[in-house]
Parts: structure tokens; C-alpha cells; sequence
């Protein structure tokens, strides 16, 4: 009877009656960029509203990004693993004013509806032609005659 009530005794002082909700990016983003209206807001509103970006388009610069992401830890049942619980993007398009002309808000729905191609870009090397490795050799004879470099006398 002893050993059930410490048993019992280390499960309920270890148990937290709060979820712990790990936070990354920018809170209540789906809030906060319903206050951004497009046409009339421009990057200062949005930097005073969000904070700095955390990304820019590396092929377009008039684009940038802010990402939400929660996370907390799931029942005991599932050993620990983390649950998702938001995955928002927020993607904004700016003129080169610094308007805003353009404004995606993405959830976790909608990113898990996007296609991702399969599609692989391979790489193509050429050979190297006779004359091009010819040329090498007679190029490392012409640096290193003794062939000390290259570890033995030819």
C-alpha cells in the first residue's frame, strides 16, 4: 500500500496542470495581419505592427515573409512527441514604393493542400576532352619535373 501511494505521490507532484506551448516566429500573426490593409499600409506600418521579417524572397525583393509556428508536447500516451498546433505563413508583396499590394495569409490547411514537385535537377558534367587531360599531364610534368610533388620520379 505504501509503494502505490509514492508511486501516486511522484505522478501527481509531476504532473502540470498547464500546457507548455512552444512559440516561433510572430505571435497571433493571423490577428496582427488582418490589420494590414492592402494599398494603404507600407513597410513602416508593417515593421511597427510585426517586427522585422523572418524572410525575404531571394528572387523577387518585394516580397517578404513572416512564419508562426506552435508546437506542445502531446499526451503521455505518445512518449513525448511534439504536436502541432499552428503553422501560419504570412507572405507580402510590396511595390517598389514600400506599399503593400498584395497580402497571402497561409494556415496549416492550406500548406499541407500545396504540391510539391518531384521533379529532380540533375547535374551534367562533361568529360574531359583528350586534349584538355593531355594538356594537365604536360602542365604538372612542366610544375613539378622531378615528380617530388607528386610523390615519385617519372
Amino acid at each position: 500500500m505504501k509503494i502505490i501511494l509514492i508511486i501516486l505521490t511522484l505522478f501527481l507532484t509531476n504532473c502540470k496542470l498547464n500546457k507548455i506551448v512552444n512559440h516561433h516566429g510572430v505571435h497571433n500573426l493571423e490577428l496582427k495581419s488582418a490589420e494590414l490593409i492592402v494599398n494603404q499600409t507600407n513597410i513602416n506600418d508593417i515593421k511597427r505592427i510585426l517586427g522585422p521579417p523572418s524572410s525575404k524572397s531571394y528572387f523577387d525583393k518585394d516580397i517578404i515573409i513572416y512564419l508562426e509556428r506552435k508546437t506542445s508536447n502531446s499526451k503521455l500516451l505518445k512518449l513525448g512527441k511534439r504536436k502541432l498546433l499552428a503553422n501560419n505563413v504570412l507572405l507580402l508583396e510590396l511595390d517598389n514604393k514600400g506599399m503593400l499590394i498584395k497580402k497571402d495569409f497561409l494556415d496549416k490547411d492550406d500548406l499541407n493542400r500545396l504540391k510539391i514537385s518531384q521533379k529532380v535537377t540533375g547535374i551534367e558534367t562533361q568529360k574531359e576532352s583528350f586534349i584538355k587531360q593531355a594538356l594537365s599531364n604536360v602542365l604538372d610534368k612542366i610544375d613539378d619535373p622531378l615528380g617530388k610533388k607528386r610523390g615519385s620520379i617519372k
